[in-house]
């Protein structure tokens, strides 16, 4: 292995990047702070921003299973999300803050926090955005928004 090679392999291994999630479902149904998402994909698509344009999928189940590791996981600290949800007469968006996820076959379901906009009894395709949040370069393993806020302040102490 070349010496650029090696350095870029440990790079790779340290860095982390800030994803953005995005599950797709061909319906939804909510109640009483309940939402599911029938007919689920398989895969959890997930990507960055610049720099890194980062991009891949994460099979649904491994994300659901991952939710809860680490000490900054999505257990510890709920990330935010935005639902949108397709009805016969408009499009719904909806943000929410989710936790206690379940998933059974082809249906996920969360617990909800509406924090903006309101949810529709039940939908046709959905897409729920979930949050960025600081991961290390691997699709299934869950860092935290704090280590995103720490990395933050230590770049921008550099820049000073």
């Amino acid at each position: 292995m070349s010496e650029d090679n090696k350095s870029q392999d440990q790079s790779t291994q340290s860095d982390e990047f800030e994803a953005l999630y995005a599950q797709s479902a061909t319906g939804m149904a909510y109640e009483n702070g309940q939402l599911t998402l029938n007919g689920i994909a398989p895969t959890t698509l997930y990507f960055s921003d610049r720099p890194q344009r980062i991009t891949g999928h994460v099979p649904t189940e491994e994300f659901f299973d991952s939710w809860g590791e680490g000490d900054d996981s999505f257990a510890s600290d709920p990330p935010n999300a935005v639902l949108s949800i397709f009805t016969e007469d408009e499009i719904h968006d909806v943000v929410v803050v989710l936790s206690d996820p379940a998933l059974d076959g082809d249906q996920m379901s969360y617990s909800v926090e509406v924090l903006d906009g309101e949810i529709p009894a039940s939908g046709g395709a959905s897409s729920l955005f979930i949050d960025m949040i600081g991961r290390p370069l691997t699709p299934v393993s869950v860092a935290g928004v704090r280590r995103r806020g720490r990395r933050r302040g230590r770049r921008r102490a550099r820049r000073r």
